[in-house]
């Protein structure tokens, strides 16, 4: 995780964001390196339908936007508050010259870019080739993989069933039913409306 007080030694800002607010827009000209303090941030798109799709969903230690500093292209998500949360946001310039006096950062800035990457390959081959419980089973064993019990029902899948459904591209109505026939089999647990995996 990148030191708070460094960046804003280089000039950053904090900002409050309530929930639904909009942090940058798909489109726009990256300018800001964006650091969740606190809160969750999703980054998203609408389909020609205005069906939602969740590209990912981001909390404290994370960055948002970060391969597009690196481009001379605008965004191609949306970054949405989920909660309230407070982001750090230094200028790109600033960053970029903050990279150069900490070049330390570039291995947490390469584990960050090949993190993403590597749920995005997970997401698309899910998209591509798999049923709907096997969609949900890939999204939630990256969810395991990343959680220090690895035991079963170890792991509440902190997402609701709509934002299930928008990472996963399948309907709320399909994962619902999905999850309980994945609860009848035994692979997973249902408690007071909280998914245990």
């Amino acid at each position: 995780m990148i030191n708070e007080d460094q960046l804003f030694s280089f000039g950053a800002d904090l900002r409050t964001y309530n929930p639904n607010d909009l942090i940058f827009s798909e489109g726009e000209v990256p300018g800001f390196f964006f650091l969740i303090s606190k809160g969750k941030v999703k980054l998203n798109n609408y389909n020609e339908g205005g069906k939602e799709f969740i590209q990912g969903i981001f909390s404290h230690g994370q960055s948002v936007g970060l391969s597009s500093l690196f481009t001379e292209k605008t965004y191609p998500v949306n970054a949405v508050a989920i909660e309230e949360s407070e982001i750090i946001r230094l200028p790109k310039v600033q960053y970029l010259q903050f990279l150069k006096q900490h070049p330390e950062n570039y291995f947490r800035i390469l584990k960050c870019l090949s993190e993403n990457m590597h749920y995005k390959f997970l997401m698309m081959q899910s998209m591509a080739f798999q049923k709907p419980a096997q969609k949900l089973l890939t999204l939630m064993n990256y969810l395991k993989d990343h959680h220090h019990d690895q035991t079963q029902y170890a792991l509440q899948i902190l997402l609701t069933r709509q934002q299930l459904a928008s990472l996963t591209g399948l309907s709320v109505e399909t994962v619902i039913r999905v999850i309980k026939n994945m609860e009848k089999e035994g692979v997973l647990k249902i408690k007071n409306r909280k998914i245990f995996y």
